[in-house]
């Protein structure tokens, strides 16, 4: 008889783990919700670099990495970024404590399957840019979140809004640049509008 696991039961807890608790939001968001949107718009990013702009990147296995990116949160809970990046040290701790609950999780899956995850947990050099793609869908996945709080009139949301974009343009990268071009705008619609 096999050990059982709780890997799985640990991936359905995503679901309880509240995003952006320092705010008001007009509606909750979860990491779950959060991680499958950052995996489409990751997976998107992948495309685009390859079809628009010469790229040769494993688009699926961006979208498995960005689907796992935030899943130490489990563990950790979901640090606010005011407080994540408010310095040097905090940063550097915070980064120690995601990493021991990455490698928690990792150690949950059963050996015989557990080398087809380590990627997910343990960053590999030769995934660097497929990180730097799930860290602008990330980015991404925020703005669109500010987007749709403004929307309903919570003006809590404008900063971040506007650090968001900041942030976003500053990565300088064609596909993102590309994604914002064409997608971003329509996220400010009503859905009346986005059907014409």
């Amino acid at each position: 008889m096999r050990n059982e696991s709780h890997f799985f039961a640990m991936v359905s807890r995503m679901k309880h783990i509240d995003r952006w608790a320092l705010m008001r939001n007009t509606k909750k968001e979860n990491v779950c919700e959060h991680s499958m949107e950052v995996s489409a718009i990751a997976h998107a990013l992948a495309v685009i670099r390859n079809k628009k702009f010469g790229g040769n990147l494993d688009c699926n296995k961006v979208a498995v990495l960005a689907l796992y990116h935030d899943m130490p949160e489990i563990l950790t809970g979901d640090m606010p970024t005011p407080v994540k990046y408010r310095n040097d040290k905090i940063k550097s701790v915070y980064k120690e404590i995601e990493q021991s609950a990455s490698q928690t999780l990792l150690e949950m899956i059963p050996e015989e399957l557990r080398d087809e995850y380590t990627d997910c947990f343990i960053e590999n050099e030769n995934d660097e840019y497929l990180w730097k793609i799930i860290k602008a869908a990330d980015k991404i996945s925020a703005l669109t979140k500010c987007i749709e709080e403004k929307k309903a009139g919570n003006t809590e949301f404008d900063y971040a809004a506007i650090s968001s974009e900041k942030a976003i343009k500053k990565m300088n990268m064609p596909e993102v640049d590309y994604f914002m071009d064409t997608f971003i705008k329509s996220f400010k619609y009503t859905l009346d509008q986005q059907n014409l």
